[in-house]
């Protein structure tokens, strides 16, 4: 049953993150071209941002939370677990460090930038917020794959 539940609560906050990304960068990016004035795109994101990127800290405690309950409890450690879930433990920790220094760095940067109308500095710390989000995206790409089809795997 804990096992289940852990599981549960690491697949939905997964979802949760790497799901945002894919629509915030496939869908809500191109959108964001047709708003006018163009002045109005930068306030647009930092409100996108400023609800989604707590919901994102959330979920990334959660996955490092049950991610090392699930690999230290019920899979028995780092050295019976399959090569999948260190796939995943690796691009999880690299994709979380790399969370980290968006939050913790770029955006609110971005944010002050935006509040204090200075759009080319705003401009700037999209364009490296768009770079991160990306980069994030597709490791999280590999993170999932592994995640949902490693026990398959012929290792």
């Amino acid at each position: 049953m804990l096992m289940t539940l852990l599981l549960a609560v690491h697949i939905v906050a997964a979802v949760i993150w790497v799901g945002g990304m894919f629509f915030a960068y496939v869908c809500l990016r191109p959108a964001m071209g047709g708003i006018e004035p163009a002045s109005e795109r930068p306030k647009l994101w930092v409100r996108t941002f400023g609800r989604f990127f707590p919901i994102v800290a959330v979920s990334v405690l959660a996955l490092l939370i049950t991610g090392y309950a699930m690999l230290l409890g019920p899979l028995g450690g780092f050295a019976g677990a399959g090569i999948y879930v260190h796939v995943m433990h690796l691009t999880g920790l690299i994709m979380s460090a790399i969370f980290g220094h968006l939050y913790f760095g770029v955006w609110p940067k971005f944010r002050r930038a935006v509040e204090a109308g200075e759009m080319e500095v705003a401009g700037k710390k999209l364009a490296t917020i768009r770079m991160i989000v990306a980069v994030n995206l597709g490791i999280g790409w590999i993170t999932v794959l592994a995640g949902s089809t490693g026990r398959y795997w012929p290792v």
